[in-house]
């Protein structure tokens, strides 16, 4: 692989520490800004608003699949994106076309702040937002490998995990500083202006954000290694094609979407979002009060993707990343379980103690429907809202029971009698000091997974590609994992979660990708297929 770099031009000139360290600076900050307009959609469906105001069903339930179908639908776009400013990239230069991409992303982004309720103009709404989602998420195809490869590039071989780790890094950081901005927003108003208008705000800053990240990065200089392959003339003619066709990259390609972005990308999903939606409604625990915690819980974090950066530099990228694979097999569930009976010990025992089963000759509950068509389908609903786990079974005839006592009726203000007498606590609830702790212990850890499989990545898919196709070809699958296997991640884990009655069963979504990333990266991965200088 040495020839390969060797063969389409070496840069002449090195930069120098004070250049690497502005180039780190101007990216990271940029991706950070990039991916906080991305996450804000993320933040606030999880809080209900996006549902209420662009989604309204008469169904809550409804409401929060259709605000992560439109989360989801942004990511679903990110691999066309990649493909299209992966070509861009290799073909025009790195820093020009990052450029672009992040005044998509701000445009769009405020875009979402500027359109008018489901009330105000119906179903041109929904429209509307998902038409920005899309928008933002090609703009976010071509941004990550633009960043990532244009640090990569500036870097030596012995330092460039470490170098490249903070653009992961700012990805978390992203998520943080959406998380502070939409509590600074809800903190500086009545509860009412946040509801009816104040919610819009967290989106407006983009243009402000959008302003300082284009003044940034519009004094760097092209990359090194794409200066020197344009001089020699070595750069691709159609580096889409050649990314599919160059020998050996096909299994590279495959090796990046399935065995390395699928598996990062739905543990640091589960770490964040699965976290904050877990906390927020199968837990009870106060909106702002989740809000807080993940947040901090990510701030503290984000160290983890320096280090394992850092330590990739020394012991290799594989064995890391491996490594974080199998201990999430090991530890994810355990963790959860852990979480839930820290965050609302009463749910945890009143779940035990009472369980709550549903008996019925057939069932014809649907998460998407406004009404449900039966009985059983209208417990089920109510049960799920609730966030309150049970367990389905049939019998000849329907029946609700909690903690083997049958209900004298089955209405939802007796189902609510019952299982608050037998101990469910249906409001919101704020966990101790000391049980926070725990919590962000937790959440530390699963943090500390993420960055042991995030933070070595765009390392080694930069250096699993040649220069003369890199963008496209690590574009192209970073993004078909991080956009498929984790856009949709909040989406069908809330449904499993909606249709099995329990909280925990949205996990096995990620154990199943995880595991899947396990063998693919164990079997095809080779370190002699990284390309340690440019």
């Amino acid at each position: 692989m040495d020839s390969i770099a060797a063969a389409e031009g070496t840069p002449k000139r090195v930069p120098t520490p004070k250049e690497v360290r502005t180039v780190i600076a101007a990216s990271s900050l940029g991706t950070l800004f990039e991916w906080y307009d991305f996450f804000l959609y993320g933040t606030l469906a999880a809080s209900g608003i996006i549902g209420r105001t662009f989604f309204p069903t008469g169904n809550e339930q409804m409401q929060t699949l259709l605000a992560w179908a439109g989360f989801a639908v942004g990511f679903g776009f990110r691999p066309l994106g990649a493909a299209l400013f992966g070509y861009l990239g290799d073909k025009l230069g790195r820093k020009y076309t990052f450029l672009v991409t992040i005044s998509l992303m701000g445009v769009a982004t405020a875009g979402v702040g500027f359109v008018p309720s489901y009330a105000a103009i119906g179903w041109l709404a929904p429209a509307l937002i998902l038409l920005l989602r899309i928008c933002q998420g090609l703009a976010l195809g071509g941004e990550y490998g633009g960043a990532a490869i244009y640090v990569a590039e500036h870097s030596p071989g012995s330092r460039r995990g470490f170098y490249t780790s903070f653009i992961q890094a700012s990805v978390g950081a992203g998520f943080f500083l959406s998380l502070v901005v939409v509590l600074a927003c809800k903190w500086s108003m009545s509860a009412e202006a946040w509801s009816a208008w104040g919610w819009r705000a967290p989106f407006l800053l983009s243009i402000l954000l959008l302003a300082m990240s284009l003044w940034m990065r519009a004094k760097l200089s092209e990359s090194p290694v794409f200066k020197a392959m344009k001089a020699a003339g070595k750069t691709a003619r159609n580096p889409l094609k050649e990314s599919f066709t160059y020998p050996g990259n096909p299994r590279r390609l495959f090796v990046a979407l399935f065995g390395i972005a699928a598996g990062f990308t739905v543990i640091w999903f589960t770490a964040m979002f699965t976290t904050l939606g877990f906390l927020r409604n199968a837990m009870h625990v106060e909106e702002t009060v989740a809000q807080i915690i993940v947040g901090l819980g990510a701030l503290m974090g984000l160290g983890w993707f320096i280090l394992f950066g850092h330590l990739s530099d020394r012991i290799g990228r594989k064995k890391l990343i491996v490594a974080g694979y199998a201990l999430t097999l090991v530890l994810l569930f355990p963790l959860f379980w852990w979480l839930g009976a820290t965050a609302n010990p009463a749910m945890a025992q009143a779940a035990a103690r009472a369980p709550v089963v549903v008996t019925s000759p057939s069932c014809g509950y649907d998460a998407f429907a406004d009404k449900q068509k039966d009985a059983c389908g209208r417990i089920l609903g109510h049960l799920s809202r609730k966030g309150i786990a049970y367990s389905l079974a049939t019998a000849p005839d329907f029946a609700v029971s909690i903690g083997g006592t049958a209900l004298p009726g089955a209405t939802n203000p007796e189902l609510d009698a019952a299982l608050t007498r037998a101990g469910y606590p249906l409001g919101t609830i704020t966990p101790s000091a000391g049980n926070i702790a725990v919590i962000l212990l937790i959440i530390l850890i699963l943090s500390g997974l993420s960055g042991a499989t995030y933070g070595p990545v765009a390392a080694l898919l930069s250096e699993l590609f040649p220069p003369r196709i890199r963008y496209s070809s690590m574009s192209i699958p970073y993004h078909f994992g991080t956009g498929y296997f984790g856009g949709f991640l909040p989406f069908v884990e809330q449904y499993i979660v909606a249709r099995t009655g329990n909280p925990y069963a949205g996990l096995w979504y990620s154990w199943g990708v995880v595991a899947m990333a396990l063998v693919v990266t164990l079997l095809f991965l080779h370190e002699r297929d990284l390309i340690k200088d440019d």
